[in-house]
């Protein structure tokens, strides 16, 4: 998913704080819904460390659906937002419905489009779902990871979506 910042001229308004909070208010565009979660360590004060399912639909390909799964931190850090989570996720894509791929993903042009992001820490750390397509095998290829500005982290999954007819 490609994104382009216009310039807005308002008065009384810093075009850089625009910017900001429109960078702020991105990653609220791809949201999941979540599905459910478990706890995987008991805090005695904040909520408990979890996994937690989610599920997001593929922005630009109706009928392809990921399920997410991530660590999530708890105790105040986590309640109050400044817990950093780790970058354990595990993914599985699936058909929910028929899949007409566009001129854009079936020629390789958006492979490597951003398909999912989530905010993993304060500042600086998120989760990311891309997409590649392999012609050869007619398959949608997702990958999850996790990114940071100065050192990612090499953990990752992949699933894949064989394109198929839809019944």
């Amino acid at each position: 998913m490609k994104t382009q910042v216009k310039t807005i001229k308002l008065s009384g308004f810093n075009g850089s704080i625009l910017v900001v909070l429109m960078s702020l208010l991105y990653p609220l565009a791809l949201q999941a819904d979540e599905i459910g979660s478990v706890s995987t360590k008991f805090k005695i004060l904040g909520a408990n460390d979890k996994i937690v399912i989610e599920a997001f639909d593929d922005p630009d390909i109706r009928g392809a659906t990921c399920y997410l799964s991530r660590a999530k931190t708890g105790g105040v850090s986590g309640a109050v937002g400044i817990a950093e989570d780790t970058s354990d996720a595990s993914i599985a894509c699936r058909q929910v419905g028929p899949i007409v791929l566009t001129d854009e993903v079936r020629n390789g042009k958006a492979d490597g489009d951003e398909v999912f992001k989530k905010s993993t820490s304060l500042l600086f750390k998120s989760l990311q779902v891309v997409r590649f397509y392999d012609a050869k095998r007619n398959v949608l290829v997702y990958l999850t990871y996790s990114d940071r500005v100065i050192e990612g982290s090499p953990k990752n999954s992949i699933s894949t979506i064989p394109i198929m007819p839809w019944r």
